[in-house]
């Protein structure tokens, strides 16, 4: 065969016009959603899509994600975007790829159960603002917490696909709570709910090869609806695991353009494509296109993010991740808290004692939020308990989930953790058994008055927004009308701009950022003469010579000067070991009163007292959110509020003064 015939047989191969496979695999792309989420903290922009998305919508992926998860949050809290905008300005660019979203049950997009008639209202207007199919997922696998989205997912006439969160008791499949069984039983719920498809989401890289090849060959003998398996690349299994779900016939994989993909984000797509290339389960894509768009990717968004990626480890695989299971995104945040909190060194103590939390609060599956939740009050076990006490610092989260205010968990919660966290809980001090919705009041009319009564916000949209997140929701919307001028952080950077700190950070790291002035030093001359220079402890021996008759500086060099005689000292005492961080500074009386101290960085959620209240010591003073979770701050002492220095919405650093009690 000639060069040239090759060459064409070459082309015939790549070509999306190649023999179409008898069961070609089908692939939702997760770059505009999952993918930068996991790699750069959901801090992708819109504009950044805009330039590719056309392109995509040529690719034929079977949907492509863009929405959902912590985009919501991220948007509006972190970007000045409106969430609802990035649905209604891709939709402009994308006419032919279904796009799908990440909604987490009765959670929507937010980090509690939120009443039935802001779900309802949630995904009726996703609906309305583009969204096509809806990956609906429970962290707790509890279905009950569907009964309200399905619904009206149905009735807009939308794809309904039904999750089973993946997640494991023993190092591979197996085990008393998470066996094959398990995934049987609850892929048969999902298909009785009505589901359109079912998706195994392995949020933290943690299925084996084998083990997605078992789950995959089970549901397909039991259930009729397609199957759909999600991994990360976290634990250096998943391209693994999906070509063996592949083989067992999996009908959809999830994977990321290669910009976006690989650490804790997805498999990339374009390794996979010369994979099944010319088999029967061939993607049917051209991977010309697809490096067309990398090429894109790769010069023109993503050195916008690098700042933002964890660089702290060679390896780019975390194997770690198959002993603690908790998900790439959530091991970042923890690492930055512990970081922001002078704690990084504990970072090992937080791995140790995961698991053990994990089980006391009922063995859950560590995806959003649970895996926030666990994660969290892990680290506040670590660093505020002491050896005569656990738990000493209980999130309101970790006591709504052992409330069952999130469902029910599958292994029952530890009875001592459930007791400590139940004390004088507001709704009561003995968990709830029935559908968590149920015992939550209506939320919206509230919402409608909060927003669109006072001109807050001016629609509907805003109004869902305040609902599931009114205190930076109402810092957003401020912005959004012009009442309040963003702050410069929000501000999105140019690439040249990006280009032009990662110069500088370059330099920084090889101790170039302050360039020294090169210049030619004259030879000594006769009349050269020494003197010593005395700064504070130290001392330099100068040559100087006179030139023009002014002297001039020509070398200098520090001079080791000779120990004096010491006089005799007393024994120095021994050193105390490094005391662990407390929960807060001590409660020091000063001349204006008692300071309630933050004992971690945060965010102001609400203050439940006012200046001049009389308060009695261990009352909750303010509520101070953490990586998404709320820590009630008590009064270290009986006595009257002088002073409340912040407002709800305000960021505190570690060690500031929340209020003073007089």
């Amino acid at each position: 065969m000639s060069d040239h015939d090759q060459l064409k047989l070459t082309e015939m191969n790549y070509s999306p016009d190649r023999p179409k496979a008898e069961n070609p695999i089908k692939i939702e792309d997760l770059t505009f959603r999952d993918g930068h989420q996991s790699l750069f903290g959901t801090r992708g922009r819109t504009e950044d899509m805009i330039p590719v998305a056309e392109m995509m919508d040529e690719i034929g992926f079977w949907a492509l994600e863009t929405w959902g998860g912590a985009t919501f949050d991220t948007m509006h809290r972190y970007l000045n975007e409106d969430p609802w905008e990035r649905l209604r300005t891709l939709k402009k660019y994308v006419k032919k790829t279904p796009f799908s979203m990440l909604l987490r049950g009765q959670n929507l997009v937010g980090y509690r159960n939120y009443a039935d008639d802001v779900a309802k209202a949630f995904v009726e207007r996703a609906a309305a603002n583009g969204m096509d199919i809806f990956r609906t997922f429970d962290a707790l696998n509890d279905y009950r917490n569907f009964e309200t989205v399905v619904p009206a997912i149905k009735a807009a006439g939308k794809h309904f696909q039904g999750v089973i969160c993946y997640s494991l008791t023993e190092p591979r499949l197996g085990g008393d709570v998470y066996g094959l069984d398990y995934y049987v039983r609850k892929a048969k719920e999902l298909e009785a709910m009505g589901a359109d498809t079912i998706c195994v989401k392995d949020m933290a890289g943690l299925i084996a090869p084998y083990d997605a090849y078992s789950i995959v060959k089970a549901l397909k003998s039991t259930v009729k609806c397609p199957i759909h398996l999600h991994s990360h690349s976290t634990s250096g299994m998943a391209a693994l695991a999906e070509l063996k779900a592949i083989e067992a016939g999996v009908d959809i994989v999830d994977t990321c353009m290669a910009p976006y993909a690989g650490r804790t984000s997805h498999p990339p797509i374009e390794p996979l494509v010369m994979t099944l290339l010319g088999t029967n389960r061939d993607t049917g894509f051209d991977i010309r296109k697809l490096v067309e768009i990398d090429a894109i990717l790769e010069k023109e968004c993503v050195p916008k993010y690098m700042h933002l990626l964890d660089d702290s480890k060679l390896s780019a695989i975390d194997i770690g991740v198959l002993l603690h299971q908790t998900p790439g995104g959530m091991i970042s945040n923890l690492v930055n808290q512990l970081r922001q909190m002078d704690a990084l060194d504990r970072i090992d103590d937080v791995y140790k004692e995961l698991p053990r939390v994990r089980k006391e609060l009922g063995q859950v599956p560590l995806v959003t939020p649970t895996s926030q939740i666990v994660g969290i009050q892990t680290v506040n076990n670590v660093l505020f308990d002491t050896p005569e006490e656990r738990y000493k610092m209980i999130t309101a989260q970790v006591k709504d989930l052992v409330f069952g205010l999130y469902g029910k968990t599958a292994i029952p919660i530890d009875p001592e953790v459930q007791k400590k966290a139940l004390k004088g809980y507001p709704r009561g001090e003995k968990p709830f058994g029935g559908r968590p919705a149920e015992i939550l009041d209506p939320e919206l009319d509230a919402a409608k008055k909060a927003v669109l009564d006072t001109g807050l916000g001016k629609d509907i949209d805003d109004v869902i927004l305040y609902a599931i997140y009114p205190v930076t929701g109402t810092k957003f919307l401020k912005w959004k009308y012009g009442k309040e001028v963003p702050p410069e952080e929000v501000r999105a950077k140019t690439l040249e701009e990006a280009l032009k700190e990662k110069e500088l950070m370059t330099k920084a790291r090889q101790g170039l950022l302050v360039e020294k002035i090169q210049k030619e030093i004259p030879e000594k001359g006769e009349a050269l003469r020494k003197f010593n220079v005395f700064i504070d402890e130290d001392y330099f021996e100068v040559d100087v010579e006179e030139v023009g008759g002014a002297p001039v500086v020509s070398f200098a060099a520090p001079r080791p000067a000779a120990a004096p005689a010491a006089a005799p000292k007393a024994a120095a005492p021994a050193a105390k070991p490094a005391a662990a961080p407390k929960a807060a500074a001590p409660a020091v009386a000063t001349a204006d009163g008692t300071p309630v101290i933050a004992p971690m960085p945060g965010m102001i959620v609400r203050y439940e007292k006012e200046v001049g209240d009389e308060v009695a010591e261990g009352d909750t003073v303010l509520i101070l959110e953490a990586m998404k979770m709320e820590n009630a701050m008590t009064a270290p002492c009986a006595g009257t509020i002088k002073e409340i220095p912040y407002g709800p919405g305000d960021s505190v650093p570690k060690d500031a003064v929340l209020a003073v009690i007089g």
